[in-house]
């Protein structure tokens, strides 16, 4: 049977393969150049971030294939070119995980129709990416050359096909891949779902294992133990990595969003053994919600994942967004820790400071000097008796536009057997827009537990239409909002039931990656 010509309508460059070169063929590269004419036409779109990842044209979706080579971040994502939205691989460089330098599409389409999700592992002397070609099944590209922008696919076809050579399907899906290597041998998760309780779908990842990239094999679900994932989770876009001296698989359900399971390799039985789960997102993921995630290890035992995150509202011709990236720490046996990756600092400008103070119960305390639409914020507060801390962003005067950051001081779920209670933190969006197109989301509510004598420390980052907040390098909470109104820039702080201290408030106005691209 003839198969169908699938062949990208993109502009494909050769480049050279060594660096300076390919520096001198990319500042004369009509694709390139485009890009950078495409993201110059967007400078004064109020909801387009400045200082997080955005594409340079047309849409994007999931994050693929993180990871640092010679010297540099990679990050590739689903670009869907204006010429033919089809998905293709994008791609863009970093020194420091925060100023992104746009590259050339990577990987093109063809012999699959779409370039779907995927992860990369990086070798000596090459960078192996793995992801799903729709139609076709699971490829593997190669690039070995400074930059990652040459790619050769191996075999020139799906080296985990959707089907058999005799038409039959095989007894696991064929989808979302990552990859890894252990001895002389190359293994992969595809991403799926099995059988459940009553027949239903649960979560799943199935193992195969290479010698050569090209021959794969089957040997079985990989997952053990899962108590966690919801009847109805499927175990897409994995990323299966060491973290400290355990390992975890994040993951993302087309049902209830990104999230990990933290475990043990069994190496000899090559199964991976579940203790521990939590979500990166705590709501559905669309509208405004963090998506799916991209991974890879930073060389010291930790994580650093970066998200997409979805749309609230139509924006000409662009909508997701990249999160921050974010490095993940393995505390103890089971805690993670969450902190923004990168060089955050670097962007930082125009500091103010508020000294300490008592915060009143029942009274707002709108912040004067602190306003802006693209900053970054860092409070200590110790809440005391107080019932809720709150911090509003991106206040109109009024408050006819209010993003609520609230702080619920010993009001999650109670862990009786270490006499333990958590903390709530949300992000409230209810009141952040008064623009009729805006799609509503509930408030996005994570737990975070707050020791007795710890303070509350908040690092919140704003940037035109997104809200992320991490909270004691505990935890992150992120969503997407769409202020209307222009005055809608202020900061304030309130106090409920009882006084609070807010101990020290710093603000930074933060810096346009792109300002000189």
């Amino acid at each position: 049977m003839d198969t169908p010509d699938y062949t990208s309508l993109v502009p494909h460059y050769t480049f050279p393969t060594a660096l300076e070169e390919q520096r001198e063929a990319l500042a004369t590269n009509p694709l390139l150049q485009r890009m950078k004419d495409a993201r110059k036409g967007y400078a004064g779109d109020p909801h387009r971030p400045i200082y997080h990842y955005v594409n340079p044209e047309h849409t994007l979706n999931d994050p693929n294939g993180l990871c640092f080579w010679q010297g540099r971040w990679h990050l590739f994502y689903q670009a869907y070119p204006p010429e033919d939205p089809r998905q293709h691989w994008g791609h863009a460089v970093s020194r420091d995980l925060i100023h992104w330098e746009d590259l050339p599409y990577a990987i093109y389409p063809h012999p699959e129709r779409c370039c779907f999700s995927g992860a990369t592992l990086v070798e000596e002397d090459r960078v192996i990416a793995m992801y799903h070609g729709t139609e076709v099944g699971n490829m593997v590209a190669i690039s070995r050359d400074p930059l990652l922008l040459n790619w050769e696919k191996v075999t020139g076809r799906a080296v985990i096909p959707m089907k058999n050579p005799d038409g039959s399907v095989p007894p696991y899906r064929v989808f979302d891949p990552c990859i890894w290597k252990k001895g002389d041998f190359y293994y992969s998760l595809s991403g799926g779902t099995l059988p459940g309780p009553g027949g239903k779908r649960t979560r799943a990842n199935f193992l195969l294992r290479s010698p050569d990239l090209a021959n794969w094999t089957y040997l079985h679900p990989f997952v053990e133990d899962d108590r966690f994932t919801l009847v109805g989770d499927d175990g897409a876009c994995p990323y299966f990595w060491p973290i400290g001296d355990r390992h975890i698989l994040l993951f993302y359900s087309h049902m209830s969003g990104g999230q990990y399971l933290l475990g043990d390799c069994d190496t000899e039985r090559d199964k991976f053994v579940v203790t521990a789960h939590d979500k990166c997102n705590f709501g559905p993921s669309g509208p405004c919600g963090v998506h799916a995630p991209s991974a890879t290890p930073d060389g010291e035992g930790n994580i650093i994942v970066i998200f997409n995150m979805n749309p609230g509202k139509p924006t000409e011709n662009w909508n997701q967004i990249m999160t921050l990236p974010r490095k993940l720490t393995l505390v103890g046996e089971e805690e993670l820790r969450v902190e923004p990756a990168g060089d955050v600092a670097s962007l930082r400008r125009d500091r103010q400071h508020v000294e300490g103070m008592t915060l009143a119960a029942n009274r707002e305390v709108v912040l004067d000097n602190i306003r802006g639409n693209a900053m970054e914020i860092a409070a200590e507060i110790d809440p005391k008796n107080a019932q809720m801390v709150e911090m509003d962003v991106l206040r109109s005067p009024n408050a006819e536009e209010v993003t609520r950051i609230v702080f619920f001081k010993d009001r999650g779920f109670r862990n009786r057997e270490l006499n333990t209670q958590k903390s709530l933190i949300t992000i409230d969006s209810s009141r952040s827009s008064i623009l009729p197109d805006v799609r509503t989301r509930a408030p996005e509510t994570a737990s975070v537990y707050i020791a007795p004598d710890e303070t509350l420390k908040l690092r919140v980052f704003v940037d035109k239409s997104v809200v992320e907040v991490f909270v004691n390098g505990k935890q992150c909470v992120a969503l997407r909002v769409y202020p209307g109104r222009e005055d809608s820039v202020g900061v304030s702080l309130r106090s409920q039931g009882q006084d609070c201290e807010l101990i020290s408030l710093d603000a930074w106005q933060m810096a346009d990656i792109y300002a000189s691209q």
